[in-house]
């Protein structure tokens, strides 16, 4: 029998397939022993080309190159992020290991094991596709990285064609995002913005999130306070007991209209009054719903200082390749009905050192258990690997799902609540005072995360009993603005399209998601808030988000509105799902925005000019080193080589801080070498070194070749 390749999205999930597989060979770049060979990615091991790749004119932004749409998208290996021109040494060397591996005459079959979702079926679909194979492809398709779902996951892979649903959504989303991305973001940037910078950022996610936050910034801006009043009285009974109760018209207990409120204080202060009507119930506390992604970010930045979404993922990320948690990435809020036995074997490895394991009752409930709540992932919940070691930050999260997870078989949490009406005998009143009480009968769920309940206590009384108003007060109130979001609060909006959703709304399970219809995925809105902070467009206070000046010019004044509209982009997200399940074709969708962001461009072009954004050097006006030699303009110090001020109008003219030809003689630019070029045509350079190692001076010159545009160096040792 042949060898099996299986390919893993990161090094971590290679060791835990291997570890379940009792494999050891560890080799430069993969495992390999028992028929098996285990190799990995590191996430997006390829990358789609730069526009510049393409043609080397878009290596200039000018707005007559756009729009650019590629008839065909190619990939490259992903860059070195310090010198974007290469490829990064360790992603390039893992690639050729794939490609070598998937060539070995005795690998009769692969295994693609990355992620189950649309960008792990692009990634491992994009290195296969990219080296090219004949072989037979199979997906494994598991919800944690245990020895037990490993090994059972291996007998049940399914032909990695029946995938392809999934990863045309996976495609169609990469290349939607370039093509809006490249184009809006750079004739945004050279339309808009003055100065050289961070470019302008405009993306199909990035926008309707600013917006949101906009809007309730807004909300709150143009909020006009009302005062309002309250009459409150205090009883007390026969038995010296005393108690506050709330002045009440029909449903109405807050009043405009203070004076009545305080003459009705006179006339009643002292009076007799009697308990008219009791109502005594016994009420239900649910546990709140297993986490989602959204719901665990929301649930740890709201209690934690410090944390942001993308924090909370990254960390979840964590604890998942360590095989203590399921699969995070998920928006379900329950579990898949065919994990009943491996839940309830979690709860018993779980429940052995509790406290309180005694309380603890396996249930098939539907509100645990439910097909329909699930959207290709079950919620998230702990395996039955109990942690050994964990730093503080992941304990942090293990804790939150854990707890999670534990109170959905604890009791039902139950209060009784008391509504007591008493009425002043001897006035003629419209309205009468109204007292609310609520008692915690049964602790349930709330002990595990040690929830203390509020609790307003009354006295105990009986209909028709008598009581005193001791005092009455009328107390001054105003209504309050809608508070700024919270990242807690932007995520349920995102996730719902901010249909339906309040901010007071705390049960989970509240919000039916409308299923694909959302801003982003759960694997994307933390980066996408992320990074509305990392461009400027909004800031954090605490855990309170705003827009910045630069946000809000953006919103009030950029032309495609469509890319603010939350409706809009949730049907985007809608069809992608759509792709998923196989009911829409990628080409509709490509078709539809690729016309949107040729649309787009032209609309941006013949916008008046406004400024969004004015980049302004951290050092005031660049210093002017000398005249271009190509155009006369100013040549200035950037941040990765001299070049012309005129590089908007096309100006090609720069020399590079990580020069090649210096390179070789481990020398770089400095701004004297560059100035004494400029003014004197030659610079005299010191301490260069040859191949062998020598250090040498000599003469630079630095100069137009006569057959093309292209500058080049020459050397000389005499002047």
């Amino acid at each position: 029998m042949g060898t099996t390749l299986i390919l893993a999205e990161k090094p971590s999930v290679a060791k835990n397939i291997a570890d379940a597989l009792h494999i050891k060979g560890k080799q430069d770049g993969f495992i390999e022993g028992n028929g098996y060979i285990i190799t990995w990615a590191f996430g997006h091991l390829l990358e789609l080309y730069d526009a510049k790749d393409y043609d080397a004119k878009m290596t200039r932004w000018k707005l007559e190159n756009f729009p650019f749409i590629p008839s065909r998208f190619e990939y490259k290996v992903k860059r070195n992020p310090r010198n974007r021109s290469k490829a990064d040494p360790g992603a390039y060397k893992q690639y050729r290991t794939i490609k070598t591996l998937l060539n070995r005459t005795d690998v009769e079959q692969i295994i693609s094991a990355c992620d189950y979702d649309r960008e792990g079926q692009l990634i491992a679909d994009s290195i296969l596709e990219n080296i090219g194979t004949s072989k037979r492809v199979y997906r494994l398709l598991i919800n944690e990285w245990t020895e037990r779902e490993v090994l059972e996951g291996l007998k049940q892979v399914r032909p990695n064609e029946q995938l392809k649903p999934l990863r045309d959504a996976g495609i169609t989303r990469q290349w939607t995002d370039w093509v809006i991305g490249i184009n809006l973001t750079s004739v945004a940037t050279l339309k808009y913005q003055v100065g050289r910078g961070k470019a302008l950022n405009i993306g199909r996610v990035l926008l309707p999130t600013l917006k949101i936050i906009y809007d309730r910034d807004k909300e709150i801006k143009d909020f006009k306070s009302k005062d309002y009043f309250k009459l409150v009285g205090t009883f007390h009974t026969a038995n010296e007991e005393t108690y506050q109760a709330v002045y009440t018209e029909g449903k109405k207990d807050k009043f405009e209209d203070k004076n009545s409120l305080l003459e009705l204080q006179k006339a009643i202060e002292h009076q007799r009054g009697t308990i008219v009507d009791k109502q005594v119930e016994r009420k239900k506390e649910y546990a709140p719903w297993l986490f989602n992604l959204s719901n665990l970010q929301g649930d740890i930045t709201n209690k934690y200082k410090g944390w942001t979404s993308d924090k909370v993922l990254k960390v979840a990320q964590t604890l998942y390749e360590k095989k203590y948690i399921t699969y995070p990435r998920t928006s379900s809020t329950a579990l898949d009905e065919s994990l009943v036995g491996k839940t309830k074997r979690v709860l018993d490895v779980l429940a052995e050192d509790l406290p309180y394991k005694d309380e603890l009752r396996f249930t098939r409930s539907k509100r645990i258990f439910n097909n329909q709540k699930v959207e290709s992932h079950s919620a998230i919940i702990p395996t039955y690997l109990k942690p050994k070691r964990l730093t503080p930050d992941q304990q942090v999260v293990y804790d939150a799902v854990k707890n999670r997870f534990l109170v959905q078989f604890m009791p039902i949490a139950e209060y009784e609540e008391t509504i007591l009406t008493t009425k002043i005998v001897k006035h003629v009143m419209s309205g009468i005072f109204i007292s609310k009480g609520r008692v915690q009968i049964t602790e349930g769920w709330k002990k595990v995360e040690k929830i203390q309940s509020q609790q307003v206590e009354l006295p105990y009384v009986s209909i028709g009993e008598a009581v005193i108003l001791e005092k009455a007060e009328v107390t001054a109130h105003a209504t309050k603005p809608p508070k700024q979001h919270t990242e807690k609060t932007l995520l349920k909006v995102m996730e719902t399209c901010g249909k339906g959703y309040k901010d007071d709304q705390e049960e989970d399970g509240v919000i039916e998601v409308l299923k694909g219809f959302s801003i982003g995925t759960p694997a994307t809105r933390a980066e996408t808030i992320k990074k509305l902070k990392d461009v400027g467009y909004i800031t954090s206070n605490q855990k309170f988000l705003t827009c910045t000046d630069k946000g809000v010019k953006l919103v009030e004044t950029f032309p495609i509105q469509e890319l603010f509209d939350l409706e809009y982009t949730g049907r985007l997200e809608k069809t992608l799902a759509d792709i998923e399940k196989g009911t829409v074709t990628k080409q509709a969708l490509l078709d539809m925005i690729f016309a949107f962001t040729k649309d787009s461009v032209e609309k941006i072009k013949q916008d008046q000019s406004i400024t969004i954004s004015e980049v302004k050097s951290s050092s005031g006006t660049k210093e002017k080193l000398g005249q271009c030699p190509a155009c006369g303009g100013s040549i200035i110090e950037g941040k990765k080589g001299f070049g012309c001020s005129n590089w908007k109008k096309g100006c090609t003219f720069v020399i590079w801080k990580n020069d090649k030809f210096l390179a070789t003689m481990k020398k770089r630019p400095t701004k004297t070498m560059v100035q004494s070029l400029l003014k004197n045509k030659v610079a005299y350079v010191k301490g260069l070194t040859s191949k062998k190692g020598s250090k040498f001076n000599a003469y630079l010159r630095y100069e137009k070749n006569p057959d093309n545009s292209y500058y080049s160096w020459s050397m000389e040792f005499k002047k």
